[in-house]
C-alpha cells in the first residue's frame, strides 16, 4: 500500500479524480479503494449482463477523472456500493458462467471487445418473441444460444468479464489480481478493462499483460487538448500514444470516441481516425451519438447527417472496423436505419 499518487510517482500527471464521500470531495483512489492484509479491495456498485455488450459487466465507484458528460456519474463521482476483492470478482465471474454455461457463446481472443458483439445478435428478441429472426438478424448464433439479460433484453452470454464505469487502472493491483483469478478458473473467460487509458502507463501494461488482461476498451475523449482538459478535467498527450503502446503488448484493442456537438465533431474523429490508422488500420472503432447526461445537459444530441459525415471521415482514413453506436439517438425511421446499414455504419 502506497499513500502517494501512483502516477506521480511514475513521472505522469495526477488525474482529476475527486470523488464524493461523507460530506467531502477526496481522491478517487482514497474513497473507493483500500487495502487489507495487503490486499486490495475496490468499491463495486453493481454488475450485470446486459447489452448492447452481451457479456459480464462489473460496474466500479471512483474514477481518476470527472468526464463533464459521464453517463455513470452517479457512483463514480459518488462513492457507493460494496468492498470487492479479487476473490470476490472471481466468485461473481465464476457464478456467470454457471449460470450460462449450457448456451455460452465461445468468442475468440481477437473478439474480446464490445465492438463484436453487434456481429452476433442485435438483441431484438424477435427469434425468441415470435419464433421467427428478424431480416436484420446476423444469423451467426442458434436460438437456444439467446438468453434474458439482466437489463430484460435479449442476447447471448459472451465469454467476457469487463471491468466498467470508474476507472482506477493507476491503482493496478485490483485488476491484476483479479484476472488472475479470473484465469485461475480455468474457464476460458476473457477480461476486458473499459478505460479511459489514463492509468495505462507503461510499467501497468506491463503488469497487466502478466496478469493475463486480454483486452481494452479505450474511450479518446477527444483529439484536441484545451477541449480534453476541459470534458475530462485531464490532458491526452499520454492517451494519444496509447494505442501503438497497447497493441505493441500484444492486448486486443478497440477504440470508441462519443460524438459531442459543439465539443467533438468530425474534425476530431477523423484526426482519431488517422492516429489509428498508422498504428493497425484494423482496429475496431466505434462513433457514439452523444446523449445529454450530466454537465452537458443542455448540449443537444447529433443527427444523422453529423453521423454519417463521421463515419465516413473515419472510414475515408483508412479504418477498415467502424460503426456507429447509440442509433437510437439519431435515426427517426427504418428508411434512416436501412441508409446507415446500406453504407456499413451498423
Amino acid at each position: 500500500m502506497r499513500n502517494g499518487c501512483r502516477l506521480v510517482e511514475q513521472g505522469f500527471k495526477p488525474g482529476s479524480c475527486l470523488t464524493y464521500c461523507d460530506g467531502e470531495w477526496k481522491p478517487a483512489c482514497k474513497v473507493s479503494l483500500l487495502w487489507r492484509n495487503s490486499t486490495p479491495y475496490r468499491l463495486i456498485h453493481s454488475y450485470a449482463h446486459k447489452s448492447p455488450e452481451q457479456y459480464f459487466s462489473i460496474y466500479q465507484s471512483g474514477c481518476n477523472w470527472s468526464c463533464k458528460k459521464c453517463h455513470s456519474w452517479r457512483f463514480t463521482r459518488y462513492a457507493s456500493g460494496t468492498w470487492m476483492s479479487s476473490d470476490d470478482i472471481a466468485k461473481i465471474s465464476r457464478e456467470y458462467f454457471m449460470r450460462n454455461k449450457e448456451n455460452m457463446y465461445r468468442e475468440p481472443r481477437s473478439h474480446a471487445t464490445s465492438w463484436h458483439a453487434h456481429e452476433l445478435c442485435h438483441g431484438c428478441g424477435s427469434c425468441i418473441l415470435t419464433g421467427r429472426r428478424s431480416k436484420y438478424c446476423p444469423g451467426k448464433i442458434m436460438i437456444n444460444q439467446i438468453t434474458l439479460l439482466d437489463d430484460l433484453t435479449w442476447g447471448p452470454a459472451r465469454n467476457i468479464i469487463s471491468f466498467t464505469g470508474g476507472d482506477l487502472a493507476c491503482q493496478p493491483e485490483f485488476y491484476a489480481e483479479s484476472a488472475r483469478k479470473i484465469k485461475e478458473l480455468g474457464l476460458d473467460l476473457w477480461v476486458l478493462f473499459e478505460t479511459n487509458g489514463y492509468g495505462l502507463t507503461p510499467s501497468n501494461l506491463d503488469l497487466f499483460k502478466d496478469s493475463g488482461i486480454d483486452a481494452f476498451w479505450l474511450d479518446i475523449k477527444a483529439y484536441n487538448e484545451k477541449v480534453h482538459r476541459e470534458l475530462t478535467g485531464a490532458s491526452n498527450e499520454w492517451i494519444l500514444k496509447l494505442p501503438a503502446e497497447i497493441i505493441e503488448r500484444g492486448f486486443i484493442l478497440e477504440v470508441s470516441t462519443v460524438y459531442i456537438p459543439g465539443w467533438v465533431e468530425e474534425d476530431q474523429i477523423k484526426s482519431i481516425a488517422e492516429l489509428l490508422v498508422q498504428v493497425d488500420p484494423n482496429i475496431p472503432y466505434a462513433i457514439i451519438a452523444f446523449i445529454p447526461e450530466y454537465q452537458l445537459k443542455n448540449v443537444q444530441p447529433p443527427n444523422l447527417q453529423q453521423m454519417m459525415k463521421a463515419f465516413i471521415a473515419a472510414r475515408d482514413a483508412g479504418l477498415k472496423n467502424v460503426r456507429l453506436g447509440n442509433i437510437g439517438v439519431f435515426v427517426r425511421n427504418i428508411e434512416e436505419y436501412e441508409e446507415l446499414i446500406s453504407i456499413g455504419a451498423i
